[in-house]
């Protein structure tokens, strides 16, 4: 398999094959990014179409020296949910139970009770994350559900590493006590 700095200089080269490559690798990543920001899976596939588009018009000036793709990459991805976060913050909706993206059962056993469970608990963790600042949520998500460290994390958010650990345990800590609450 191709790494992202072979496959980023074939595309820069105009390689479509390569192009569909890198989508292929960072797409369900970016896609649960901003399905996690946004808690709607068509918002999330638009954005992460937006987002494809930035990143396919902004490639060439990606520096493998200053930041790891996948760090670059979630920068693009983050700076544009915020620009969307503000653009639709007075007119966004709150999602519906139907609206939520079917969840697979992570036993794999195919039981019926385990997929309603999972997906009870997930769209219940997004409900959690819906209530948190989009600060909090934003560190939260990428730590936890994402899997950046702490650094890249800061270096994607734009703040200092400190800050970032505060967010993420102040989100931590919002989104126990509102899950802890729903649970009443």
């Amino acid at each position: 398999m191709d790494s992202d700095l072979d496959l980023i200089k074939r595309c820069l080269n105009g390689e479509d094959a390569a192009w569909e490559a890198l989508l292929q690798v960072h797409t369900h990543k970016i896609y649960n990014l901003c399905y996690r920001f946004t808690g709607r899976p068509e918002d999330a596939e638009d954005l992460t179409q937006e987002v494809f588009i930035k990143v396919f018009r902004t490639l060439k000036t990606y520096n493998p020296r200053q930041a790891k793709f996948s760090t670059w990459i979630n920068r693009i991805a983050r700076n544009h949910l915020v620009d969307h976060y503000r653009r639709t913050r007075n007119t966004r909706v709150t999602s519906t139970l139907d609206d939520q993206m079917p969840i697979a059962d992570p036993s794999g056993d195919g039981h019926p009770e385990g997929r309603v469970e999972s997906r009870e608990r997930l769209e219940r963790l997004q409900e959690g994350l819906s209530k948190l600042s989009p600060d909090l949520r934003e560190a939260v998500i990428l730590r936890d559900l994402q899997d950046f460290d702490y650094a890249e994390v800061a270096q994607i958010m734009g703040v200092p590493e400190g800050t970032v650990k505060s967010r993420i345990n102040r989100g931590r800590l919002e989104l126990a006590r509102t899950l802890k609450r729903m649970d009443k």
